[in-house]
């Protein structure tokens, strides 16, 4: 796998390289650059067919630059250094031999029909022998040492969770285990075996070309294939890539982890005429399967990693159930920018300014964080999303970044339930002697421009438009305890709660008077207050 270093005011990073890979200094960038010259989508690098990467500039203005000159585009090769403004990318292969990747080809066979058949062991091969059987002391040691050999590799590559690095552990002990002269470990990718690493016993790069034939029975039948002397093998007379090669001895083992196919694992020999045997297969399959226990544990270790920054991502803005259902794919987020009809909630706390000028700042901030972490808890409950804190008030959505059903009901239910959280509240603060909270709130419902706004080096998930505009107006015209809902909200849900019609209001910016409703609570259930007219 290719890499990019970049090294720039906020020090130096190391990306993996996809098959498209985004650079600019938008978030969503697949590699963020927090440099004002660089623009916000600067470049991209392509992998291409044959490997290779591919930089390309998207117009930038300010232009990418290597060795002084400014390039549109540029076949990257190693250690080759770009500069974007005052940001420097160096583009390098992975010591994991992804260098020798490029050098890795699946190559179709003549005939694949001759491998169609149950594929075993050669008869008569080489076992390891019951030690009554044991002769020759020579064998004995070497048993003993490929025994040793595999007993470290259990514990080398269980203890490892960086899968390249695994991945060359268990390629390099496959080599002190046995005699093959090139190995190369295939991953797969969407169900097709892709070389992850490749390597030469001697270090050298050259080209290995592995058969279809091979590759496509070992995936599909879950067997090992032993192919002593492969170029004079009848079962492989069709396979031309073996026979271009010359290679006399193959051993092609899949990488299972409890029936779950990760991927395969094939070893070569290129000098001597039957070089791997049945006991060499054994140990091979052997080095397979530890191999497979240390990747699937690792690829888990890295699933769960990325499950909790997504988890830390939305904990503070979702409700414990919607984080849950976001991480585990059963929810989809709305994409960045996205227009999207919101019921938005305002709470204030009356008289703020007037008890910040009585209390001590370290009484307020405490008082305010225990007030925020009440309210919170309520508008989770409803599977709200909290949009931010503006000094003591409340901003809260229903229908984004997840859509709900109700959402202008589920907004209502939440008013209903923060104003009954405040008065049990109140009641334990008024037996300690501390003064009383009182919060307005306003609901409106309306079409808004959600997504993650600010800087590049600071961004919060929001809704912007004209009816955040209108829910904070009646939030503002609300009085102390009492709930304030637009005619847009009450429209939707006029069936399930008990309101009463208010004289229309007119607010800043809005040409025509607007309906209001005051929330007494919901149809069928006991008011939260006391309300003297009758409600609509």
């Amino acid at each position: 796998m290719a890499k990019l270093f970049v090294e720039g005011s906020d020090g130096r990073h190391e990306y993996d390289l996809g098959d498209v890979t985004t650079i600019g200094r938008h978030p969503d960038n697949a590699v963020q650059i927090l440099d004002r010259i660089v623009s916000k989508e600067h470049a991209q690098i392509l992998r291409l067919e044959n490997g290779g990467f591919l930089y390309r500039d998207l117009g930038s203005l300010n232009g990418s630059f290597y060795q002084g000159e400014r390039i549109s585009e540029r076949i990257l090769q190693e250690g080759d250094a770009l500069t974007l403004g005052s940001t420097h990318l160096v583009f390098k292969r992975d010591p994991t031999g992804a260098a020798v990747l490029e050098n890795v080809m699946i190559a179709p066979s003549a005939n694949e029909t001759l491998l169609r058949q149950q594929l075993r062991t050669r008869p008569g091969s080489r076992e390891f022998l019951p030690e009554k059987d044991i002769t020759d002391i020579e064998v004995l040691r070497r048993d003993y040492e490929k025994l040793r050999l595999a007993h470290e590799l259990g514990h080398s590559i269980g203890l490892e969770v960086d899968l390249d690095v695994l991945l060359e552990k268990i390629i390099t002990k496959a080599f002190d285990l046995i005699p093959a002269d090139r190995g190369v470990i295939l991953l797969l990718e969407e169900g097709v075996p892709r070389p992850r690493i490749a390597r030469t016993r001697d270090g050298r790069t050259e080209q290995i070309v592995l058969s279809r034939s091979i590759l496509s029975e070992v995936v599909q039948q879950k067997t090992a294939v032993l192919s002593a002397d492969a170029s004079l093998d009848s079962r492989f007379q069709g396979a031309h890539s073996i026979i271009l090669q010359g290679i006399r001895s193959t051993m092609t083992v899949p990488l299972l982890h409890r029936e779950e196919l990760l991927g395969v694992m094939h070893l070569d020999s290129k000098v001597v005429s039957g070089a791997f045997g049945e006991k060499d297969l054994h140990l091979f399959a052997g080095i397979a399967s530890q191999a497979a226990a240390a990747i699937h544990n690792t690829m888990l270790a890295r699933k769960i990693e990325q499950e909790a920054r997504t988890r830390a991502q939305f904990q503070r803005l979702l409700s414990p159930n919607l984080v849950e259902q976001v991480v585990a794919g059963k929810l989809e987020l709305a994409k960045g920018g996205a227009l999207q009809e919101v019921t938005a909630l305002f709470a204030d706390i009356r008289g703020f300014t007037a008890m910040a000028e009585r209390r001590a700042p370290q009484d307020l901030v405490r008082m305010l964080n225990e007030y925020f972490e009440m309210m919170v808890d309520v508008i989770f409950q409803h599977e709200g999303t909290l949009d931010k804190f503006v000094g003591d008030e409340i901003i809260a959505l229903f229908g984004a970044p997840v859509a709900l059903p109700h959402a202008e009901l589920q907004a209502v239910e939440c008013a209903l339930g923060m104003m009954r959280a405040l008065k049990e509240w109140n009641r334990t603060r008024a037996s300690e002697g501390q003064d009383e909270i009182h919060i307005g709130i306003g609901i409106n419902t309306g079409p808004v421009v959600t997504g993650a706004i600010g800087s590049s080096r600071a961004l919060q998930y929001t809704a912007i438009g004209d009816a955040m505009n209108l829910a904070s107006r009646l939030c503002g015209a609300a009085k102390s305890d009492q709930i304030l809902i637009s005619g847009a909200t009450h429209g939707k849900i006029a069936d399930r709660v008990a309101a009463v019609a208010m004289p229309p209001m007119r607010f800043k910016n809005k040409a025509e008077e607007q309906k209001v409703f005051n929330l007494i609570g919901l149809r069928g259930a006991p008011p939260w207050r006391h309300e003297t007219a009758e409600p609509v």
